[in-house]
């Protein structure tokens, strides 16, 4: 049945997938795509930027005469990597008709991810089914299917999967009413064929001409641009895209020096490799120094969240900043310097988070993410790595001092990111960076002083502020006492109203500000 507009708009509600990934992975190199797996398929695929998804997966429908699997759905899968620091997937689907293997990779030259694929199995054909969420949003997407391949585009951006081999046929549709698996569910076999559809939540799908070859899911500007780079990422070659993948992932692993690496029990050895690839691919391009949360919506399964966590918080940057000094990344380490130098407020806070090009998408303010760059800072300086940002990062420091001792102790959110007070994590990063920006010379003389008297003020509240004592739990437990995870009725912390203690023993109020 071809027909061209396909029935059933705008489909069901759309949502991501779930936060269970296998792994994820990308090229080190001039190409800007991000992949992630779970349940052996293809999951959220990231262009131009690790903070903008644009498909929700990319799935496989195995089918025969008197027989359809979806290998999602199945779940009897393995999954392989050349090594513990080569993010290369290798993933076998198991059944008793069937073996399908795939190998996923990013073009290091171009904006392309390919897909090998092998399927073994009498009398049966593949057919690749793809979920476009361009823009991150399952809502108004276009979809058609053109000579080159399915196609799919929303406000000026396009993607397109083609196939070596070219697809014998195809057909997108709304998800829930005419898609691909909708088709098999309701006839046990690939029926329809609608040329387009949108705007809505949509899926596509086609039949593969062979049953060994390469998939090529391409993204651009303009949809002539997306066919181009397919086109030519195929006509490259697949054995050259590996190659040159490797290549470049094994002269960034030389740039890594965690010490004692190579004495470490092998299985120990291997975890640090493969934390430092999955650090390196949350790492912005367009954007160097930009490192996402994670490459994915939690709960995503329920719901169509449009930042998940795949935006930079300044918190986790920092501390993922730390592992990086730690495995000697230095260029790493300076690039994300100056990024937090670029998106700091003018009032010396940082957004709760951030897309990877500044903008802001929630707006809450953390105490712990206004003191964690300054510790940065003090470290970097410490090692001697601030080189010509020296003056911009001591500028950066004093402005987020002044506001941490302006808003401090309590913080509007707390470190879980719910409620306001005083938070044991965040008031003891806010003490030590009062205490690391004065050491390390950030602060003119009295502002220094300040900042000491006002640090050592709060560090002996503390206890007063967050900790209790023989509570019922402490009994229950056999325990003295504990720090609460939150003090929300802190009357003698308001924001800007706390009056502070200093050396002398003088009273001092902390709206007289830093600088």
């Amino acid at each position: 049945m071809n027909q061209q507009q396909a029935p059933g708009g705008p489909g069901s509600t759309a949502t991501w997938t779930s936060s269970a990934k296998d792994m994820v992975g990308t090229a080190i190199g001039q190409g800007r795509v991000w992949f992630t797996v779970g349940y052996g398929i293809l999951n959220e695929v990231y262009w131009p930027s690790c903070s903008t998804p644009h498909i929700r997966d990319l799935g496989f429908i195995i089918a025969g005469d008197d027989f359809w699997s979806e290998v999602k759905r199945v779940n009897q899968y393995e999954l392989t990597t050349p090594s513990s620091s080569l993010p290369i997937p290798k993933i076998i689907h198991h059944h008793e008709r069937y073996r399908l293997e795939l190998e996923i990779i990013t073009d290091p030259a171009r904006d392309v991810l390919l897909i090998r694929y092998h399927l073994e199995g009498e009398g049966l054909r593949l057919y690749p089914l793809l979920a476009p969420h361009i823009g991150g949003d399952g809502d108004d997407n276009y979809g058609s299917v053109s000579p080159h391949g399915l196609t799919a585009h929303k406000k000026g951006r396009h993607l397109i999967l083609a196939a070596e081999s070219g697809f014998n046929r195809a057909s997108v549709g709304y998800v829930g009413s005419s898609d691909g698996w909708q088709d098999f569910s309701q006839n046990g076999y690939m029926s329809w064929e609608y040329q387009q559809a949108g705007p809505g939540n949509l899926a596509m799908m086609g039949e593969l001409n062979r049953n060994s070859g390469v998939l090529a899911l391409a993204f651009s500007d303009s949809a002539q641009g997306a066919a181009t780079l397919a086109a030519s990422s195929i006509a490259a070659g697949y054995q050259e895209a590996r190659r040159q993948y490797a290549y470049l992932w094994a002269a960034w692993n030389e740039t890594v020096n965690f010490p004692g690496l190579d004495k470490l029990p092998k299985n120990l050895s291997d975890a640090v490799r493969t934390s430092i690839a999955v650090i390196k691919t949350h790492e912005g391009r367009t954007f160097p120094g930009s490192l996402v949360a994670s490459l994915s919506t939690p709960w995503g399964d329920t719901h169509k969240d449009a930042g998940g966590y795949h935006l930079v918080w300044p918190r986790d940057s920092v501390e993922v900043g730390f592992a990086m000094l730690a495995c000697g990344l230095i260029a790493e380490v300076r690039a994300l310097m100056a990024y937090l130098i670029a998106i700091q407020q003018p009032d010396g806070h940082w957004m709760q988070n951030n897309f990877t090009d500044g903008q802001p998408y929630w707006q809450g303010i953390q105490l712990d993410e206004v003191a964690l760059p300054v510790l940065f800072a003090a470290k970097l300086h410490e090692q001697g790595l601030l080189g010509e940002m020296q003056g911009a990062a001591i500028r950066m420091a004093r402005k987020a001092l002044a506001f941490i001792a302006q808003y401090g102790p309590a913080s509007p959110q707390d470190r879980w990111e719910e409620n306001a007070g005083i938070n044991p994590f965040t008031l003891s990063v806010s003490i030590a960076a009062l205490v690391a920006g004065a050491k390390a010379g950030f602060l003119e003389e009295g502002d220094k002083q300040y900042a000491l008297d006002l640090a050592d003020d709060w560090n002996e509240r503390l206890e007063s502020w967050v900790y209790v004592k023989d509570t019922k739990l402490d009994r229950e437990l056999g325990i003295d006492g504990h720090y609460v995870r939150l003090n929300p009725n802190s009357h003698s912390a308001r924001f800007g109203d706390v009056m502070l203690r200093n050396r002398n023993n003088e009273t001092i109020s902390t709206r007289a500000l830093l600088g």
